[in-house]
């Protein structure tokens, strides 16, 4: 697979990469360019079996918050309907996390209380992006990427809601005031964020992106048994850019964890070859061996 999207003001650019399936069509939700203008919007596509996929359109802005562009999906089902948690783009510390339903993939309802989260500043500077959800232990957790006060360093926070709630605004709770997870090792640079979870034998495992776009950005994992409190896996990417001339020279990074529906697990990420002048989306098989993840399989 190898996916790409032109349908906006800039050829080749699809990012941020988040799969849900309804019945028997996959749905692809992205970040790219509207038609007419500068700014980011969510991106649909659809396949029937992850390796083909048709454009079908994109989320539109409708909302005050979102009016300098909306990124960064992930998309979760429950009881038939996909939830989409996506981010406010443009507005620094300002931006947020939002949230948005449907029952049939394409059309959504925003809801109301837009944008349903942002973290207190008192640990960071109030950002929240990149959201990823993942249900674990009665609740919805809400990862997210924050900066520091300095806005130098992109670390991971986290938030959970009662599963089953309408996860509007007052439904989220921050579990800790601080990061639970930040960059350390040389590879990751300033930067962690992407959070992209699946659950595996009781655990939730997080794979993300190490630092920045393009410097280059890689793939590595961590595991939880709460949910909250993180243990890297590996001190060297799991997934690594790709070599001079291949899709992902520049980067392999933004990841987006995918269980379908026969349990096993796949791994969306976004990559470029051309130091972010271009953006493409491809995958991964996932498999589990002694409590480690390793790539089964790529779809070049």
């Amino acid at each position: 697979m190898l996916y790409s999207d032109s349908n906006g003001s800039r050829e080749n650019f699809a990012k941020d990469p988040a799969v849900v399936r309804l019945g028997d069509t996959y749905f692809l939700y992205y970040t790219a360019y509207e038609a007419d203008g500068d700014r980011f919007v969510i991106g649909i596509a659809t396949s029937d079996d992850m390796e083909g996929w048709k454009y079908c359109g994109f989320v539109p802005i409708t909302q005050e918050c979102e009016q300098k562009g909306i990124a960064a999906p992930a998309a979760y089902l429950e009881n038939g309907k996909i939830h989409l948690f996506y981010q406010t783009y443009g507005n620094r510390r300002l931006d947020a996390i939002c949230h948005a339903v449907s029952e049939d993939g394409l059309n959504f309802t925003k809801d109301g209380t837009n944008p349903i989260f942002r973290p207190t500043d008192d640990w960071c500077c109030g950002r929240a992006i990149d959201a990823d959800v993942v249900a674990h232990g009665g609740k919805l957790f809400l990862y997210f990427a924050t900066r520091d006060h300095g806005m130098k360093i992109q670390k991971q926070g986290v938030a959970y809601a009662p599963l089953g709630s309408d996860y509007s605004r007052d439904t989220w709770t921050q579990p800790i005031r601080g990061s639970i997870l930040a960059p350390e090792f040389v590879w990751e640079g300033e930067c962690i964020e992407a959070a992209a979870t699946l659950t595996q034998d009781g655990k939730v495992y997080m794979f993300y992106g190490g630092s920045y776009n393009c410097t280059p950005q890689q793939i590595g994992c961590a595991v939880s048994e709460d949910g909250v409190f993180f243990k890297k896996l590996f001190t060297e990417p799991l997934i690594r850019c790709g070599r001079e001339g291949e899709w992902n020279a520049s980067e392999s990074g933004h990841p987006y964890a995918f269980t379908d529906d026969d349990g096993r697990h796949y791994l969306f990420y976004q990559g470029s070859p051309d130091g972010g002048k271009t953006w493409y989306l491809s995958r991964c098989r996932l498999g589990f061996r002694n409590g480690l993840p390793y790539v089964d399989e790529f779809f070049n």
